[in-house]
């Protein structure tokens, strides 16, 4: 069997690790994979970094498409997928997420009825003025198998009109929907060790046996709003000055460009100058791993980083105003505070008074997510 892979982000980048481990370790003899790099994150920090550090093996095609308008990133992408497809002949187009790379890999292969692989299928967050969940709806609807992490993922498709009883052969007129844990969490659980062995981040930064906090901002309705980040980065200020921790903020591109522009003159220098915060260039999913397992807890609007938070068992507070992983909040692990300063800082000190009283139950899966799929998508063949 033949797949074709579709990256492009970086979490896309991550995610695809699980799969290619799991082809190499049980199916080498089964499947093949085809990786095309869409080139939607291009810069080495973003992109090639964790291609090599995750052992993907390198595209077998790149787009080099790069930082465009939405309309014209992805009218290359469709463009540069098709091609690939007619030539390649795969049995599947596999597509991760929610992004534009998600979105064009499936308008691609349902126009040349090739069918879809989608994992992360069935995630929410009933905001459509996210372009992130018009490309997950979409690609849904198109899509032959879909995987989804969470029970909440598997309900929302059956609410959707997917029948959970349809039986293979499944078609993208018969799709398949299958409850099979999160290819994230395999990752995690794969990746703790060598983390610990090969990362070199918490050294780098002074925070062995240090209660720090790790934050992550970069999405552009937070960077490119002056008064969103403004609230944000205020929340964190006073958090860093009245708790004497340091937090730790690996600067996204957008976030590290736009961050002197969008902030206040005076917060901007007591962000540059406190000695609780650390700016800090963007960072490997091991040096990712290795932040999100020893610090205390977490503050971002990234979905993925929520996420891990919940495998290492970090309380998050999510700077969004919902989020796809709502059991999250339902085991009372996240809260969300949209960019509100004041229920920032309530929901972080609310944690630190209660955080011998959070469990985290194993929501995600058995870690071998991506083993299901492989299989999965054989036994339809």
């Amino acid at each position: 069997m033949k797949i074709v892979t579709i990256i492009g982000a970086r979490p896309q980048i991550i995610k695809a690790a699980a799969l290619s481990r799991a082809i190499k370790k049980n199916f080498k003899n089964y499947i093949k994979e085809v990786i095309v790099h869409t080139g939607q994150h291009y810069d080495t920090t973003m992109s090639q970094v964790f291609i090599d550090e995750l052992g993907i093996p390198e595209p077998d095609y790149n787009l080099n498409i790069g930082s465009a308008s939405h309309g014209v990133q992805t009218a290359g992408m469709i463009k540069g997928i098709e091609e690939i497809l007619l030539k390649e002949k795969p049995d599947y187009l596999v597509l991760y997420g929610d992004t534009n790379s998600t979105l064009a890999g499936a308008i691609a292969a349902s126009k040349i009825h090739v069918p879809i692989v989608h994992i992360e299928a069935g995630l929410r967050s009933f905001n459509k003025s996210m372009p992130e969940e018009i490309n997950r709806i979409m690609c849904d609807h198109a899509s032959t198998l879909l995987f989804s992490p969470t029970k909440t993922g598997f309900n929302n498709l059956v609410k959707e009109g997917f029948n959970p009883d349809n039986v293979k052969p499944f078609t993208a007129d018969n799709p398949g929907i299958f409850h099979c844990g999160d290819v994230m969490y395999d990752n995690s659980l794969y990746f703790k060790k060598i983390a610990e062995d090969k990362s070199p981040v918490l050294k780098d930064n002074n925070l062995e046996n240090k209660r720090f906090i790790l934050s992550t901002i970069h999405r552009d309705n937070n960077t490119d709003n002056p008064e969103r980040l403004e609230n944000i980065f205020s929340a964190l200020y006073e958090i860093a000055e009245e708790s004497g921790k340091d937090i730790v903020l690996p600067l996204h591109p957008r976030t590290s460009k736009i961050l002197d522009k969008n902030l206040s003159q005076d917060l901007y220098d007591k962000v540059i100058n406190s000695k609780f915060i650390k700016l800090i260039p963007p960072v490997s999913f091991l040096d990712m791993i290795m932040l999100e397992s020893n610090c205390e807890l977490v503050i971002t609007d990234s979905g993925g980083v929520q996420k891990e938070a919940f495998f290492f068992k970090k309380p998050v507070i999510i700077l969004r105003s919902e989020t796809e992983w709502i059991e999250i909040v339902d085991e009372g692990c996240g809260i969300i505070t949209d960019a509100d300063k004041n229920k920032i800082k309530e929901s972080y000190y609310h944690f630190i008074e209660n955080s011998g009283n959070l469990n985290f139950p194993g929501i995600f899966g058995d870690g071998k997510a991506a083993e299901f799929i492989c299989k999965t998508m054989l036994d339809n063949k």
